[in-house]
This record gives C-alpha cells, structure tokens and sequence, in this order.
C-alpha cells in the first residue's frame, strides 16, 4: 500500500502573506505547494472576462461547464491556467480579488473546484493553502495552521506591492478592500473563513518574512513530531 501523504492546510485572511510564506515552507520540506486561492481568482477572472456578472450565482454556475482551472508546476514554480491560457499574472488584480470573493461564495462554485483539491492532496505531500481548507477541505490533515495579521498590517503589504507595481490606489482604498473581502469571507453561508478548533494560530503582524517562515517551519515540525519524527528542511 502506498504511504499515506502529509497534508499541511493553511488558513487565513486575504493579505495575511499565505501565499508567500507556505510556498516558502513547502519549498523547504520538499512538497508541493497548491494555493486554491488561484484556483477561485482562475473561476473569476474567467467570468469577469466574459462580462459575466459574478454577483449572479445562477448566471456564474451555469457557465462553469465551460471552465478548466490547471495548476501547472513550471520549474518548481506554479502556474495557473484557464482553458490553456496562462493567467499567473492576470488574476492578481484588484478586479479579480474583488470578483474572487464573489464567485468563492457560490456553492456551487466550491463544489467544482472542490474535488480538484481533494485528489491533488490524496496524491502528494502538500501545504495548501486558502480560506477553508482545514476546515472543510482536508478536515483530517497532518497539520493545521491559521495564519493571519492585523487588517491594517495586511493592507500596507498589499498597497506596497501595487504601488511598486505603478498603481495609484490609496492606502485607504486597500484598507477598505481588505475590510470588505474579510466581512464578506467571514459571512458567506458556504465554508466561511474561520479557524479550525484544531488549528495553531500564526500572527505575522510583527514578523518578517523569514521569521514567518521560519514560524511555520517549527510549527510543522512541532505538530507531526507529536505523532511521529518530524521532517528535516531540505533548505
């Protein structure tokens, strides 16, 4: 029989640097890194690229037989696709964040992408993360961390990468959007964002990205050496 696969599920908030810090971590233990996350933003941008109005559930649902999301993994790296386009890039605008939120509360919209997520964890070792994956998604995997920082940490983050990037929103427009996406996670009727009873906390308001890393590497190792031997970075 094949070994059972380590699952490392992470949560949180929009902004809360989940993105960076588990790819680092998974990168570190040598597992596949799978942020669905994308995999909503790749439902979104295609939706909003068709002028298709991503408030209107029946409207969004009944085009999804017309979507394929891929996670493609290019020189370690990944890729997110949409019916063969490589929309990395495209689905990290405001736009698409916004229409994200929208499009990850339609339940039948979780439920497409819901296998897909399933069968990647079963068939290796991942850190994924999103906003529900310890607690709907992989209820049962090896480690549980929910990861997060304050709303105005969050939002200086994302308004330095844009304006680095030659945006000119404000910082109080990225505090709002922020608000908004957290008020919205929070209160859907499907798999709202919460921490899952089993889950350690991780706040990186105060911390660097190394130490961030580093927090989520120990606490990885921490809770799998609970049950067995804990695993050795490979960096």
């Amino acid at each position: 029989m094949p070994a059972k696969k380590i699952n490392i599920a992470i949560d949180g908030p929009a902004g809360a640097g989940k993105s960076t810090i588990a790819k680092a971590a998974a990168k570190a233990f040598g597992f596949i890194y799978v942020d669905t996350g994308a995999l909503y933003r790749a439902v979104a941008y295609f939706m909003l690229s068709r002028h298709i109005d991503v408030n209107n559930a029946d409207k969004v649902a009944s085009y999804l037989c017309d979507v394929v999301p891929e996670l493609k993994y290019i020189d370690g790296e990944q890729h997110v696709f949409v019916n063969g386009e490589d929309v990395s890039d495209k689905i990290r605008t405001p736009e698409v964040s916004m229409g994200t939120s929208a499009v990850s509360a339609i339940p039948r919209v979780r439920n497409f992408l819901f296998d897909l997520q399933k069968k990647i964890a079963a068939e290796n070792n991942v850190v994924m993360d999103g906003r529900d994956i310890g607690t709907v998604v992989l209820p049962n995997a090896d480690v549980k961390i929910y990861l997060t920082a304050t709303a105005e940490e969050r939002a200086r983050r994302r308004h330095k990468e844009l304006t680095e990037k030659g945006g000119t929103v404000s910082f109080e427009e990225v505090l709002a959007d922020v608000n908004k996406r957290d008020y919205n996670d929070m209160h859907r009727d499907v798999a709202p964002l919460r921490q899952a009873e089993d889950a350690a906390l991780c706040d990186t308001t105060n911390v660097d990205l190394q130490g961030a890393v580093d927090m989520l590497i120990n606490i990885i190792n921490e809770k799998l050496q609970a049950e067995s031997a804990p695993l050795s970075p490979s960096t």
